[in-house]
């Protein structure tokens, strides 16, 4: 699909939901850059939108005590939520991929029950398949749109549609069609079929026509069915050649064609057009048979509880005490609404302030996601050393290139001759990388047990720091320098294995990729001494290089 039909779905998926909103439930536009500007200024002229902060806490989102009018009115005064203030209109939440799985919980509960009345529009700024906004969200919007690498357009006003209601769906016969469509592709919910049934009503009532044709069908499958794909159809089974049979004259004078002919060419068309929508990554995937992943979170380290920093968890009851902050804010809110019954519990001693009993306390937690940091370490020896530090070299300027986002950093350790050199500190800074490794030493011998050791030192000082290591070895497994910078293979191979030893005995997260032009047993040794994945790279240039480590590094756990 070009950038330019990638900004027209854009486009007409938000001329549908605007069509449909409440039943259309709302869209993602997918990837950063000037596109999505002009639709969402389009938006803002045609329904009410607010906008909902990333880093919103439940008292905002859903409301409760209005903590300055109750104590001006002496009595428990409410306040809206966000979500009863977006009811009628649009929520739009920026960084929809960063945004908290709680958070994203309440808006699904909301959106189902009878407080919902609000769409939502997901800005996902995420990079690849990690990083995406809450699937409990997406599944409720009808519309997932990327534009990653579209230009800029205008956006046409459409002309003014008939109200969806009018459309007539038919006696069962287009909902059929979707149903079979969303069977193909292995679509198995409810909710998905519905929002096509309704897009293709809004596409007909949006070209003023009161009864639904193919080309309605199409555009609702390509735009609502094509990016919940999780299969490629079957290819259809090759016919047996026959003879064909004699039409009579008066089916020649038909055309000889009937009435199943026709809506089966209609079908095959949809779904060739379907297929043809499918993103060019994902066709791959389901090609290659993998199953379609989404994440909600941002890549990373462990997310870690912590009482002093991070992110404002919410208030919960408690003491303020081992460290545990005090929720001022949060505790008066609780202790408001008893204030008229305290103070005729204590008569003529009820003080004129608030009175405030232990139950009122809250105290506030906070999430701290720990840094990632991807250690490379890379046998610049023999050679292929200069191939192998440019592997390596470019793998870090791509994940460095997306540092800032996924809240990572990239460290690169080399060991040739007699011993390791750590030519790169972790850092996020491309600038940094590109100066430090401009120029690269390379050959010599092959010190693996220094190179594995100067790793683990460096993982070890990194978890020091609260931040999370994940050691990622460019070898072939062999060795030829020992630990003490003397040459000879078998005292090598021993220092390489008590290396390895150590690697597995600190826990540390790792991957060896065996970069020799044929799989070698000594790298999956290697690997399995030290407890790590082992994946043979024989033919790898930098983009493969980074996939794979992207693939192999442990994901985001609570603490």
């Amino acid at each position: 699909m070009s950038t330019g039909e990638a900004f027209d779905d854009a486009s007409l998926a938000l001329d549908l939901f605007l069509v449909a909103p409440s039943q259309l439930g709302g869209l993602v536009l997918r990837g950063p850059g000037p596109a999505r500007e002009p639709l969402v200024e389009r938006l803002q002229q045609a329904m009410p939108v607010r906008r909902l902060p990333t880093n919103i806490d439940d008292e905002r989102l859903l409301g409760g005590i209005d903590l300055a009018a109750s104590l001006a009115a002496g009595r428990s005064v409410g306040h809206a939520g966000l979500l009863a203030e977006a009811r009628g209109g649009v929520l739009l939440v920026q960084r929809a991929e960063r945004l908290n799985d709680a958070i994203a919980g309440r808006m699904a509960q909301a959106m189902d029950g009878r407080d919902g009345g609000f769409s939502l529009v997901l800005l996902d700024d995420g990079i690849g398949d990690e990083q995406a906004p809450p699937s409990a969200l997406v599944e409720r919007v009808a519309f997932s749109i990327d534009l990653t690498g579209v230009r800029l357009a205008p956006v046409r006003s459409p002309p003014a549609a008939l109200p969806v209601a009018q459309v007539e769906a038919g006696e069962g016969e287009a909902l059929a069609t979707l149903a079979g469509l969303a069977t193909l592709l292995g679509i198995g919910s409810v909710r998905a079929l519905m929002f096509a049934l309704t897009a293709a009503r809004a596409h007909a009532a949006l070209n003023r026509r009161s009864s639904l044709a193919e080309e309605d069908l199409s555009a609702a499958a390509r735009l609502v069915l094509a990016p919940r794909a999780t299969r490629l159809p079957p290819a259809p089974e090759a016919e047996e050649e026959s003879q064909p049979e004699p039409q009579s004259s008066d089916a020649q004078a038909k055309g000889g064609e009937d009435d199943s002919g026709r809506s089966e060419s209609a079908e095959e068309r949809i779904l060739e057009a379907v297929v043809a929508a499918i993103p060019a990554d994902l066709l791959a995937r389901l090609a290659n048979g993998a199953a379609r992943r989404g994440s909600n979170g941002s890549g990373g380290g462990r997310r870690a509880k912590s009482k002093l920093r991070g992110k404002p968890l919410g208030a919960r009851p408690g003491m303020p005490r081992g460290g545990a902050r005090l929720a001022l804010i949060d505790t008066l809110r609780a202790a408001v609404p008893w204030q008229p019954l305290r103070r005729r519990e204590a008569g003529e001693a009820a003080a004129s302030g608030l009175l405030v009993r232990k139950v009122d306390l809250r105290v506030r937690r906070f999430e701290d996601r720990s840094v990632a940091v991807t250690i490379f370490c890379v046998d610049a020896s023999g050679s292929a050393a200069m191939a192998r530090l440019a592997e390596a070299k470019g793998a870090v300027e791509l994940m460095l290139a997306q540092a800032y986002i996924t809240r990572s950093e990239v460290a690169l350790i080399a060991f040739r001759a007699h011993g390791a050199d750590l030519l790169l500190p972790p850092t996020r800074s491309l600038t940094r990388a590109r100066r430090a490794l401009a120029d690269l030493p390379g050959g010599g011998g092959t010190p693996l047990a220094s190179g594995i050791t100067a790793a683990r030192k460096l993982a070890e000082t990194v978890a020091s720091h609260g931040a999370t290591p994940f050691l990622v070895f460019l070898t072939d497994g062999s060795a030829n320098i020992a630990a003490d910078g003397i040459p000879g293979r078998a005292q090598a191979r021993e220092d390489a294995e008590v290396a390895a030893r150590a690697v597995a005995t600190r826990g540390v997260a790792a991957l060896v990729l065996d970069i020799a032009p044929r799989p070698r047993p000594e790298a999956e040794a290697l690997a399995r001494t030290m407890r790590a994945r082992y994946l043979p790279l024989p033919v790898a240039d930098a983009s493969a290089v980074r996939r794979a480590v992207e693939a192999a590094r442990p994901s985001p756990q609570a603490a």
